[in-house]
């Protein structure tokens, strides 16, 4: 998260609903921050199982709503949302192995453009 890199990704067929693929996706340890799509106690349940807390931006009619807190984990996701709003959304191929394929290509891609601006130059020694 400190660099913006993409660590895991995940293809699902579009009748999938997003917080199911939480199992998928989720690290094996720190703080995983989430949309109002995964604010449900199946995510909440599947990130705790994994070692990580759940920074979910609660829904607004979910009692544990906490606006602040929503407004500060907003703020920490704010940075990585451009990351994802740049990569395409349109599957190129048909089938979920191709698609599967173009998505990890296209994650690869973006991490080593970032890896090109986040490392610094080499600098010969004489």
């Amino acid at each position: 998260m400190r660099y913006g890199l993409i660590g895991k990704t995940t293809v699902t067929p579009a009748n999938v609903l997003d917080f199911k693929t939480v199992k998928n996706i989720c690290p094996g340890e720190g703080m995983v921050f989430m949309d109002k799509l995964y604010d449900c106690h199946e995510a909440d349940l599947w990130i705790k199982a994994n070692g990580c807390h759940a920074a979910t931006i609660r829904k607004n009619n979910n009692p544990h709503k906490n606006k602040d807190l929503d407004t500060w984990r907003s703020s920490m996701r704010m940075p990585f949302e451009g990351t994802f709003s740049k990569l395409s959304k349109r599957a190129r191929y048909r089938g979920q192995t191709r698609v599967l394929f173009q998505n990890f290509m296209q994650s690869t891609v973006y991490n080593l453009k970032k890896a090109v601006r986040i490392i610094p130059p080499h600098t010969a020694v004489t």
